[in-house]
């Protein structure tokens, strides 16, 4: 049940992602050909008007399939004609749908909390080393390492990042900034209330009450965390900290929101932790579309930018056949990724 709990989620998120698009260009009088969930072969479809509705074999992404997207053609409703604003907002739509979907869930997730934990020292344990690098009781710790720490758990994330290493701290006192150079956090092995041990920095962070603004702005800064989450992932990837092995596509996705739901207390646990991730993937969906690679829609907004700027200068349109084949090869090359990835999350799992 939670891998077809999961599977529903993936599935909405990509469906939503379509959806946006093809509002926005119905909206814009422009003509969508197809509106498909999934790719390859069609195991139903149904043609209503002008537009075909489909749900395909191959659980991977799905498509809205707008008149002369690629190519010329004298239809005066094609994707083509339209105005480059109109253009803009339809290829910015699918992602802006993502972006909307996860924070409103985040929104509801967070409604029930009643307080939430912030970064403002309350006291040290006797065994602390903290304060003898500058910090005090009431410090607020809103940078490291030239990061802003949005949530409490962000301390805990740039740590890892860079284990047993000096950081860069600013912190919040007395309503002034203070910066704290070559801080060295030292952990201690400890035991929690059930007897594990665990690695302890010392100190004790404050606790707030939450009030429904403050639940709206939690919300907001989550989201805002996993954007800034998915460029750090980035810049992993390129500098070699990460590698290939951890890439997960939607075969490994979903069966880590299988081994969240496993791992929960309860069945409300299971599913309230499921939308958590499904959230945390529709935030990152949003934003890996919109990077500039042929064939995304962050690909398309590029060339559509650039192409506009040119026949702006030139006084001539020019032929969207020459953007399609660059579109092509690249969603040729991304679905090549796709498959790769998939294969080896599959390897993964039954090797596991």
């Amino acid at each position: 049940m939670s891998i077809l709990f999961a599977i529903l989620i993936f599935s909405f998120l990509i469906f939503i992602h379509e959806l946006g698009h093809f509002v926005a260009a119905k909206a814009s009088g422009v003509q969508v050909n197809e509106f498909s969930m999934f790719m390859g072969p069609a195991i139903w479809k149904k043609q209503v008007g002008e537009t075909l509705y489909s749900i395909r074999l191959i659980p991977m992404g799905g498509y809205c399939a707008m008149e002369g997207e690629d190519k010329d053609t004298d239809n005066p409703r094609a994707f083509h004609k339209a105005a480059w604003w109109k253009r803009l907002i339809i290829l910015i739509s699918g992602a802006a749908m993502n972006f909307v979907a996860g924070l409103l869930i985040v929104v509801l997730l967070f409604m029930p909390a009643k307080a939430e934990n912030v970064l403002q020292i309350e006291e040290f344990e006797d065994y602390s080393t903290m304060d003898d690098y500058g910090l005090q009781i009431g410090d607020e710790i809103i940078e490291m390492d030239g990061e802003k720490m949005y949530v409490y758990n962000d301390f805990s994330m740039m740590l890892s990042l860079n284990p047993g290493e000096k950081h860069d701290l600013v912190v919040l006192r007395d309503g002034e900034k203070v910066v704290l150079n070559d801080f060295t956090m030292e952990t201690h092995t400890t035991l929690d209330d059930e007897g594990n041990e665990v690695q302890r920095y010392g100190v004790t962070f404050t606790t707030r009450a939450l009030t429904l603004g403050g639940k709206m702005r939690l919300a907001w800064l989550t989201v805002v965390d996993w954007v800034r989450s998915v460029r750090l992932s980035l810049q992993m990837l390129f500098t070699g900290q990460v590698g290939f092995s951890q890439m997960s596509g939607p075969v490994g996705i979903v069966s880590q929101m299988g081994e969240v739901a496993e791992n929960s207390a309860t069945w409300v646990d299971a599913m309230l932790n499921m939308l958590y991730f499904g959230a945390f993937i529709a935030i990152n969906l949003a934003v890996m579309n919109l990077l500039p690679i042929p064939a995304l829609d962050g690909g398309r907004v590029l060339a559509l930018l650039l192409t506009t700027g040119v026949e702006a200068v030139i006084k001539r349109k020019i032929d969207p056949k020459y953007e399609g084949y660059i579109h092509a090869a690249g969603m040729i090359l991304l679905l090549a990724l796709m498959a790769v990835i998939m294969f080896k999350d599959i390897f993964t799992i039954f090797k596991g």
